[in-house]
């Protein structure tokens, strides 16, 4: 006859063999933008379950607006922000709000083009012209504007910017209201009925501006900084699903093409293409190069008026980043 303490050490367990694992998983909850280019790897990684194939209990929040994610975590209404506006997640960190960005998830990829049938042959040619890009404030419209400057010797006395979305500037640029946009190249897949030149690469000429392999960095996830000391194992395993989502993503175009249809309502074509962006758009990437390519781009911003405070060093958590490339 059994003792009952071998009986009772056996209960967990029989507990554990018994009920679902959901009910031992650590707890998070995930905001996401489910428009512009983070939906992909939003809808991706929330479909395929693999935050949970790596043992958490995920509650996906959606936002209808870009800054929501962020707002949300600020008000600690959500655990983790994914693919959160990079310069804005290091702003609100140096204002004090208790985050911690932990990876790089989406670059800020952008081409520089004009109408083929125009006399501006390269970027240089943009003297005196006007450009469509992000408005002010914007990472991309920073990082464009510096580039101009830094690596064209194009001042912004130098060109007139026509301020708009993705959709507004595509249509500008078809209808000859600008000589040129800085339009992402998912948006120049579905524009194949117009024929375009294209002038650089906003990926490229990063490199050349910062002498560095890094690209610069769209979005970022961050952390609320209570739940990252709570729950650095959790954060670790997010992130570890992160790096898988992004190789499945890679190696499953078609499959993501049909996320995007049922999680966006895209047509057929229109899904592939944005689907087809996927290896120049997304990352899961926290090297010292990516901190780098963050803090540069957050200058850059700081010093066109964006941000008035210089990003903190303890702002960047590392330690679940190391941990995640050790999990499979």
């Amino acid at each position: 006859m059994k003792s009952p303490k071998t009986i009772l050490a056996g209960i967990p367990l029989a507990l554990m063999l018994y009920f679902p694992a959901q009910l031992f998983a650590q707890n998070v909850k995930v905001g996401y933008w489910t428009s512009g280019f983070s939906l992909g790897f939003g809808a991706v990684m929330e479909q395929m379950k693999f935050a949970e194939k790596q043992g958490l209990n995920v509650e996906w929040v959606k936002f209808a607006e870009v800054n929501g994610p962020t707002r949300a975590i600020v008000s600690n209404a959500i655990d983790v922000a994914f693919a959160a506006p990079s310069t804005n997640s290091i702003s609100i960190a140096a204002d004090g709000v208790p985050v911690k960005i932990v990876l790089a998830t989406q670059i800020a990829e952008a081409q520089i083009v004009a109408l083929e049938g125009s006399p501006i042959k390269a970027i240089g040619d943009l003297k005196g012209k006007k450009i469509g890009m992000s408005p002010a404030g914007s990472a991309t419209h920073a990082i464009a504007t510096a580039i101009l400057e830094q690596n064209f010797g194009l001042k912004p006395k130098d060109y007139s910017i026509a301020p708009g979305n993705e959709a507004q500037l595509a249509q500008f640029l078809s209808q000859k209201e600008i000589d040129a946009g800085v339009l992402r190249s998912v948006t120049l897949a579905q524009m194949q009925d117009v024929k375009l030149r294209r002038l650089g690469s906003i990926v490229d000429e990063w490199k050349k501006l910062t002498k560095g392999n890094a690209p610069p960095i769209l979005a970022v996830t961050i952390v609320y900084a209570n739940y990252l000391a709570k729950n650095p194992e959790a954060v670790a395993k997010f992130i570890a699903a992160t790096r898988n989502g992004l190789q499945y993503g890679s190696q499953n175009k078609p499959r993501v093409a049909e996320i995007l249809q049922k999680a966006a309502n895209m047509n057929a074509t229109d899904a592939l293409a944005y689907a087809n962006q996927w290896d120049g758009a997304y990352i899961a990437s926290f090297e010292p190069a990516d901190i780098t390519s963050l803090k540069r781009m957050y200058d850059i911003v700081k010093a066109g008026g964006g941000a008035t405070k210089d990003a903190p060093d303890n702002a960047f958590a590392t330690g679940p980043y190391i941990q995640a490339k050790k999990i499979k």
